[in-house]
């Protein structure tokens, strides 16, 4: 009688592989996560020095005028700007999957290479381009004998900086909706053929909705990228001053009250309460969609 095999037991090797990224993850995001809040409930004192102060920093935090009208702000950005970026990422990754363009590699490439530029180079040469004085934009409308906006104004600041921040980052979401496009069977469009449906059919009916779940991603990454938002605006404050306050975004505030203001535990309970905001919105809608799915 044959004996059985032995029990499978989990390897220990799966351990080791692991253990650097959970190495770095401890150090580089678990680590400073803590002590920002530990920061937090204390309070630097000409008299007495660091003493716990509890929850006053969070109600100072959720009664400041300053740090509410950077929330306001980039939730503005958010809801302007993600759809844009998103719809020309969506655009774009149709149009390459279509398999219509011509060089379509090159069109791929040309739109993900403003992703490789570093954001402040990019803020840098785009401040450059809307100077009312040495701008291309500026030139070229007195050129053509049109009045052109002060992009670099209250009016229109918000807009610009939506416009560097889509310039960088439809490649990178052209790319995540591309990757799912091509994960979609041929079998699909084989069937739809037959049946007679046309390219525009096929995109509306069986490709958008099979990018649900990039489109949710991208969404998400974009929502925490929009309450990041803080190399843009920081660069184009040397050439606005007026305009881009040191609180011009949540992530400039906190910045600038730890380095500027030296005020680091206030500035902590800031970045705590920001953090808190950006996994609440991204966290509903995220739990959003999924209900929309299950109902449909």
């Amino acid at each position: 009688m044959s004996k059985p095999p032995p029990t499978a037991r989990p390897s220990r090797y799966g351990y080791v592989f692991l253990a650097p990224f959970l190495l770095v993850f401890l150090a580089a995001i678990v680590a400073p996560l803590l002590y920002a809040l530990h920061q937090s409930f204390f309070q630097d004192r000409l008299i007495g020095g660091t003493v716990f102060v509890g929850l006053d920093n969070y109600r100072r935090a959720f009664t400041d005028h300053l740090f509410q009208a950077g929330l306001l702000r980039v939730a503005l950005f958010l809801a302007v700007q993600v759809p844009v970026m998103l719809g020309l990422a969506l655009l774009a990754a149709l149009a390459v999957d279509s398999g219509r363009l011509i060089r379509a590699g090159l069109f791929r490439i040309g739109i993900f290479i403003p992703y490789a530029v570093p954001a402040v180079v990019a803020s840098l040469m785009w401040g450059y381009l809307y100077g009312r004085q040495f701008g291309l934009v500026h030139q070229v409308g007195d050129a053509l004998g049109l009045a052109m906006p002060d992009l670099l104004g209250k009016s229109w600041m918000l807009a610009s900086i939506g416009n560097i921040a889509t310039w960088e980052y439809v490649g990178y979401n052209m790319l995540i909706l591309y990757a799912a496009l091509r994960a979609i069977p041929e079998e699909l469009y084989e069937a739809a053929s037959v049946d007679g449906a046309g390219e525009f059919r096929k995109a509306w009916s069986i490709k958008i909705p099979a990018l649900r779940q990039a489109l949710l991603l991208a969404t998400v990454f974009s929502i925490i990228g929009s309450f990041q938002l803080f190399n843009e605006p920081n660069i184009l404050q040397a050439l606005a001053p007026n305009v881009i306050t040191t609180s011009y975004t949540p992530n400039m505030y906190a910045y600038n009250l730890a380095f500027n203001g030296q005020q680091f535990n206030y500035s902590a309970a800031v970045a705590v309460v920001l953090g808190a905001v950006t996994a609440v919105v991204a966290y509903t809608v995220q739990l959003r969609t999924a209900r929309k799915e299950q109902v449909l």
